[in-house]
């Protein structure tokens, strides 16, 4: 956990003029403080020696500036801080969805939903502390220090090199301190991100729990967790009031060294006043921003933790397709998958092993098999979010892998198999499909799709929905998202278990419908319901790994 982690800086292009603009406000700061000292120390001594207020008149003006524009500086500094920090947590979020997205559902589906879900929010919003008060801390310590020695150096050479050998023990504890925090601090953080999956999966299974009698004694594994968080949070607050408590300690003694050794020359006369002031005044500044800087380390690790498993996460290589090529007029060439396999870790046998298929412009495809066949990996390597151990996937005489991956989706209208629909209204989860889409636009796909239903909602189109489609049947889902689906007009349609967990009814009508919808179009159906079959000029078993006409 470094102080400044250049990967933040790379990745955030808000923190780099945010460093800079605290690198000049640091120096700036650093100037007032010796102003401020040598201006308190000119007052203090003329007032000694008998000057009346004419006389220091213009030192206490000066001063006042001085002060105030301390007191501007400060406040300028941290409402610069806010401002950066909203920019770079927003730059961060965006770069975790998109790096998310490109590293496709495969890679998803490994990681916990409720654990990214506290990383892109709770986790990425404890920089804030970093960028508003660590941060500034950091720069201030590095240059008040250097500037102060400089100025002591000139006033008393004795005074000098009492703070330059006691100033160096302060980042040395620091640094001891952030041994000891880093791993408490991960552990805080782990034990944070497993409460949130646990609680959204409460949240999430809370129905079924509640049909089965088991809602209540949920509440004992959340409260379990809760425990260890809150023990692993209190034992890092122990840690950083203990380690303020010693560097207060530690700032007292060295500023008494010097206070003593200064007290004791003014007395002998090899002291001026003036100059005693000026290092007595100076000696607690050159402490204070390093004392500031480990009071705010604290603060700053959570978001430093949080920081860490988001570079993680961006870090992790993409291995889909993805080239500069356009893509070719899809309404006349082939898609032809040649040898194709992939696998997945964890698994002995390939999800799809050297499969080989044409799927002609306009053709309607539909893919048969028993579970586990690889119908679903095939469509994941059709829309790029897989790459082929072996073999390739071309689009005329394209390959895959050479085409603009974002163009390729962009043509591709897909129907996942647990497709997930969103709080808000249902018109809101069907635009998805296509943001620039017209109400008519919507209720023409709703149609298409037989979801005909949502005229009948109290809100129609404007009817609100809950996380997940809650307020709709299995089915009901279904028929939304793949409205959703047709809504995108795309040459190219993939659909993965259309009618799945529609009744025998229903689902004859929504087949009937969608057959005008697909004619005319590339389309590769996965299916297990021999109803969807008539949609399909041409049926392939991947169980029987031969083409069934």
């Amino acid at each position: 956990m470094r102080p400044l982690d250049p990967r933040l800086l790379r990745t955030a292009h808000a923190a780099r003029s945010y460093l800079v603009t605290t690198v000049v406000c640091g120096i700036v700061a650093a100037g007032l403080v010796i102003a401020q000292a040598t201006l308190l120390a000119d007052i203090i001594a003329r007032a000694f020696y008998g000057a009346d207020l004419g006389d220091v008149q213009g030192a206490l003006i000066a001063l006042a500036i001085v002060l105030a524009a301390r007191a501007g500086l400060a406040g300028a500094q941290e409402a610069v801080a806010h401002h950066a920090s909203t920019r770079v947590k927003a730059q961060l979020r965006e770069g975790l969805l998109a790096h998310s997205v490109a590293l496709g559902p495969q890679w998803l589906a490994g990681e916990r939903s409720g654990e990214l879900a506290t990383l892109s929010l709770r986790g990425v919003d404890a920089l804030d502390g970093y960028f508003a008060r660590y941060l500034p801390a950091l720069v201030l310590a590095t240059i008040v220090p250097l500037v102060v020695l400089t100025q002591l150096a000139v006033a008393d050479t004795i005074a000098f090199v009492t703070v330059a050998l006691t100033l160096p023990l302060i980042p040395i504890f620091l640094a001891l301190v952030g041994l000891a925090t880093r791993q408490r601090t991960r552990k805080q953080w782990r034990r944070l991100e497993i409460l949130g999956h646990h609680f959204l999966d409460l949240v999430q299974g809370l129905p079924t729990a509640k049909v089965f009698g088991r809602a209540k004694s949920q509440a004992a594994g959340v409260r379990r967790v809760a425990d260890e968080h809150r023990r692993a949070t209190m034992s890092t607050l122990r840690i950083a009031f203990l380690s303020s408590l010693v560097l207060e300690l530690l700032a007292m003694l060295s500023v008494a060294l010097v206070a003593v050794g200064v007290g004791l020359r003014l007395v002998d006369g090899d002291l001026s006043l003036e100059t005693a002031l000026l290092v007595l005044i100076l000696a607690p500044e050159a402490y204070l921003p390093l004392r500031q800087a480990g009071a705010q380390f604290h603060a700053s690790a959570e978001g430093l933790a949080a920081a860490e498993r988001v570079f993680e996460v961006l870090e992790t290589p993409v291995t889909t397709p993805g080239g500069r090529d356009a893509v070719p007029d899809l309404e006349t060439v082939a898609i032809r998958v040649e040898g194709v396999t992939v696998g997945y870790d964890g698994r002995d046998r390939p999800a799809l092993d050297d499969w080989t298929e044409t799927i002609r412009p306009g053709e309607v495809v539909a893919v048969v098999g028993p579970s586990g066949a690889g119908k679903s990996t095939l469509l994941a390597a059709l829309l790029g979010f897989v790459a082929p151990s072996a073999g390739r996937i071309r689009i005329g005489s394209a390959d895959l892998a050479d085409l603009d991956i974002d163009a390729w989706r962009a043509s591709l209208s897909w129907l996942p198999q647990q497709p997930q629909l969103f709080a808000g209204t249902v018109e809101a989860n069907v635009r998805l499909g296509r943001l620039d889409a017209t109400a008519d636009d919507v209720r023409r796909a709703l149609r298409d799709a037989n979801a005909d239903f949502v005229d009948d909602l109290p809100d129609g189109l404007q009817t609100s929905l809950g996380e997940g489609g809650a307020g709709l049947s299995v089915g009901q889902r279904r028929r939304i998202a793949l409205a959703r689906a047709l809504l995108r007009d795309a040459p190219v349609l993939l659909l993965d278990e259309p009618t799945a967990s529609l009744d025998a009814h229903t689902e004859t009508e929504t087949v009937r419908r969608l057959r005008d919808r697909v004619r005319g179009r590339t389309a590769v159906v996965v299916t297990q319901r021999p109803a969807v079959l008539a949609l399909a000029d041409r049926v392939v078993d991947l169980g029987a790994r031969e083409p069934v006409s």
